[in-house]
């Protein structure tokens, strides 16, 4: 009979454990999981700043050209003129 209690208080204590560590594996696949799309999430953000700096850059860069080229075509209309006049 003692080994009859033995043997269920085993069982129960291993059946318990086991629902234990499937729990505490569950509760870390999570956190991982938590933790990657975390990580995920500030790649993203980066990306988007760098992209964001790239753009503005880029703007600043064609507002420039439009500069120049306005600075060229008045120049060019100048040159016209003087051509004009001398023939």
């Amino acid at each position: 009979m003692a080994d009859k209690a033995a043997i269920f208080l085993f069982v129960t204590i291993l059946v318990l454990v086991t629902i234990i560590l499937v729990f505490a594996m569950k509760y870390f696949a999570a956190v991982r999981q938590a933790g990657r799309q975390v990580a995920t999430e500030e790649g993203f953000r980066a990306l988007t700043e760098r992209a964001v700096r790239a753009q503005e850059t880029s703007a600043e860069l064609l507002a420039a050209l439009k500069g120049s080229l306005g600075q060229i075509e008045l120049r060019l209309t100048q040159v016209e003129k003087v051509l004009k006049e001398v023939e």
